[in-house]
Formats: C-alpha cells, sequence, structure tokens
C-alpha cells in the first residue's frame, strides 16, 4: 500500500504543479474533502476556495476556481478554470474574480434562474479572500 499520490495541477494557462503528495485537501462544489492514496475512484467540480497539497516538503496552497478534481487510489489531478500559487493572489486577482461573479449572478437575476450558484459563487469568493486577507 502506498502512502502518497501522484498530485497534478493544470489550468488553461499553465501547469502548476506535478508531484508525490501525502494528502490534496480540495474545495469541491459540495463539500470539502481530502484524497489520500487509497482513495476510492471520484470526480468532483470545484468551487472557489483554497487547494492544499501536503508533501514531504510541506504545503502548498492554491487559489482554484472552475473545473474538476479527478480521485484515483493513486492519483489526483485537477483541471481548474483559474488556479494561482497562494503568494500570487492578489486584490487585483480577486477583484477581477468578484467582478466576474458578479456579472454571472446579475444576469441570472434578469434570466430568472441559476441565482442560489451565483450567490455561492460569490460568497466563496469572499470567504477564500477572507481567508488569504485579500480583499476584492
Amino acid at each position: 500500500m502506498a502512502d502518497t499520490v501522484q498530485f497534478d495541477l493544470v489550468s488553461p494557462e499553465r501547469r502548476l504543479a506535478s508531484l508525490e503528495a501525502t494528502s490534496v485537501e480540495i474545495p469541491g462544489a459540495d463539500g470539502d474533502m481530502t484524497a489520500m492514496a487509497d482513495h476510492a475512484p471520484t470526480i468532483t467540480t470545484l468551487r472557489p476556495g483554497l487547494l492544499k497539497v501536503h508533501h514531504a516538503g510541506g504545503v502548498d496552497e492554491y487559489l482554484v476556481s472552475g473545473g474538476f478534481a479527478e480521485i484515483t487510489a493513486s492519483s489526483v489531478s485537477v483541471l481548474a478554470e483559474l488556479a494561482a500559487p497562494r503568494g500570487e493572489v492578489d486584490a487585483e486577482l480577486m477583484t477581477r474574480l468578484r467582478e466576474g461573479a458578479t456579472t454571472t449572478l446579475e444576469q441570472a437575476k434578469s434570466q430568472g434562474a441559476g441565482m442560489d450558484e451565483a450567490t455561492k459563487t460569490l460568497a466563496d469568493l469572499d470567504a477564500v479572500g477572507r481567508e488569504l486577507g485579500v480583499s476584492a
């Protein structure tokens, strides 16, 4: 039984990580989850949040928004619509994300559908901004 998983994180712009991890904390759309070796095969969509990768060298944190994670017994692959290392997250990025989420919410209101999901996305962005100490 292995005690690590192969972790890969990619966004449309770049590959952010590829390493052996002991655990990966994932902000799933249906709730936070932790993936480790021998995890049951799972696919989950991502909500805006902090993805934390625990490995022999410490913990790496990434802001992720949108996309999905595929978990197997030996790997965790995250394909994020947006991903940035914690050190790259600033007020400008959070403002851009919040503006996009606000636009989506306004469109949902005018169409009378999808307001719950858009409101949740905006709330998740606000929460991760507070956690990171970066306000929009």
